[in-house]
């Protein structure tokens, strides 16, 4: 029988605090995520797998966070054999070839289910997906009882993209400027702008698709853009992580030499956390 995840109040307490510590400047991100794992381990019976769909520009967090999660529900984290990762630019990258990866993507995820019904799916770059081809899993995410014969409740699909991010900085932006705290923004002030986004553009895997219209995810979880004082966090994180002294001097100067926008106010990173560890080695 394959291992039980470590699921349960210790879990979903150390991925608390994990996320409380670790994660920087994403106060809805945390919210939303324990929301919904919490939600979904204390139930022994899901009525449907748990859904979410992160959106967000380049180094908020999102693999980040997605990768925390994993590590907390399986033992060997994204290594464990239950958790199975796709890409668009690996697995599905020919346009002409979009109804073999269907059959594919169906039989993959059946197959898994089978073996395993506490299994994850992470779904990268969501917005690099081929429209039209993210539906053939739609029979495995809603409330049906049994798919081809498979008890499947217990599964969790992440959904990782881009897209909105434009729209989450547009709206952060606006608000900043209304003299709103980056921390009171809430998922109302931001959820038109990601479905006018993400669900509503031809170019997004989710264009037009019934798991928006049949409303199958659960937590759209919108990551926030990073501003100066969170890059520097993550730059004393990162120099902790790789054993070097912590210098205020060189942590102001990492985080300085990151672009921010917008071009009057420099609020913002550019590139939210992504750069820093690349960075770092320029000041040693």
């Amino acid at each position: 029988a394959p291992p039980t995840p470590r699921a349960g109040h210790a879990g979903s307490c150390s991925l608390e605090f994990d996320l409380a510590i670790n994660l920087v400047g994403q106060p809805l991100v945390r919210q939303q995520v324990m929301k919904g794992v919490r939600e979904f381990l204390e139930n022994p019976n899901p009525v449907k797998p748990l859904v979410m769909s992160f959106h967000g520009s380049t180094g908020t967090g999102k693999t980040y966070v997605s990768s925390m999660l994993i590590r907390y529900l399986f033992q060997r984290g994204l290594q464990s054999p239950y958790v199975h990762h796709f890409s668009p630019i690996v697995h599905f990258p020919h346009a002409e070839q979009i109804e073999q990866y269907k059959e594919n993507l169906k039989h993959w995820i059946q197959g898994n289910l089978t073996n395993c019904g506490r299994s994850a799916f992470l779904f990268d770059e969501m917005d690099k997906m081929h429209p039209g081809l993210i539906d053939v899993i739609i029979p495995f995410l809603g409330p049906s009882w049994v798919v081809y014969g498979t008890n499947y409740r217990k599964a969790i699909f992440i959904f990782i993209s881009n897209a909105g991010g434009e729209q989450i900085n547009n709206v952060t932006l606006a608000l900043w400027r209304a003299r709103k705290d980056r921390e009171e923004i809430s998922l109302q002030d931001l959820e038109p702008a990601i479905s006018k986004a993400v669900f509503e553009n031809p170019q997004s895997g989710f264009w037009k698709s019934e798991i928006i219209n049949e409303h199958l995810i659960d937590f759209v979880v919108p990551f926030l853009p990073l501003k100066h004082h969170h890059v520097k966090q993550c730059v004393v994180s990162e120099l902790v992580q790789q054993g070097l002294e912590v210098r205020p001097g060189v942590v102001q100067e990492v985080a300085d030499s990151i672009p921010y926008f917008p071009e009057e106010e420099k609020l913002f990173s550019s590139t939210g956390c992504k750069t820093v560890a690349s960075r770092i080695s320029f000041f040693f």
